[in-house]
């Protein structure tokens, strides 16, 4: 059993994913499978993930592509975590990209420190600017100090709490079910992943913004945490400006 399953969620891709692609292929260890969700591209993000199964099977890396109708991004991610035979699961998409040692980092932390859920930085880029995004561990939980592409949980931790297919924001709702259950969170201070600003949840008017508030007031809502309107209202206000 590998140590790590990585999961790509894609669909029409072919401008980003062999940077993601090439992100694990590289990867300083070789103790992982590398699973591929596409929803059925119509474009050539199949025909380049396909390109590269020789490499991975050269380097003794299970590597797995399945292209389908999907409901959803989250949907789509569940599938790969039913799939998944590792122990710890990374979820990276198809417009981000690991660093070269991002795994190594995390198997020597998952066992020195042990954890059930832990996130390290993220450098944010575009074209223009780029910039970190530190991570904090808060006894309030903030989305400011959480970085999602850099987020590894266990799979038994995966197997307890799916994503809900709600919302986009159903990463959210995960993370405040995992930590009111009171699991093992813990933070790395050091850059894991890279984040290219214009995805799903940066290319948005204003009006997007305003339902995006929305939408993660209900969450907090639901977990019983009410006092996030303003960071809510900062988060969309700066990721509307950045992209």
């Amino acid at each position: 059993m590998p140590l790590f399953s990585i999961i790509t969620v894609s669909y029409n891709s072919e401008k980003t994913i062999a940077e993601t692609i090439e992100s694990l292929l590289n990867q300083t260890i070789s103790d992982f499978e590398y699973l591929i969700i596409d929803g059925l591209s119509t474009d050539k993000t199949v025909e380049i993930a396909n390109g590269y199964k020789e490499q991975f099977e050269n380097k003794g890396i299970l590597y797995k592509i399945i292209s389908e109708k999907d409901n959803g991004i989250y949907d789509a991610m569940n599938k790969g975590i039913v799939s998944a035979a590792g122990e710890i699961i990374g979820i990276i998409n198809s417009d981000d990209y690991y660093d070269i040692n991002t795994l190594e980092k995390v198997k020597d932390f998952y066992e020195s420190h042990g954890f059930d859920i832990m996130y390290g930085d993220l450098r944010v880029f575009n074209d223009k600017k780029e910039f970190m995004k530190k991570s904090k561990y808060t006894k309030k939980f903030d989305t400011r100090f959480w970085n999602h592409p850099t987020t590894f949980v266990t799979k038994h931790v995966y197997n307890e709490f799916q994503y809900a297919c709600e919302s986009i924001y159903d990463d959210l709702d995960f993370m405040l079910r995992a930590r009111s259950s009171g699991k093992d969170i813990k933070i790395l201070n050091e850059v894991l992943a890279n984040f290219r600003l214009g995805g799903v949840s940066n290319g948005k008017s204003w009006k997007g913004r305003r339902e995006s508030i929305k939408l993660r007031n209900r969450i907090y809502k639901k977990h019983n945490q009410k006092s996030y309107r303003f960071n809510n209202w900062l988060i969309e206000t700066a990721k509307y400006f950045l992209s």
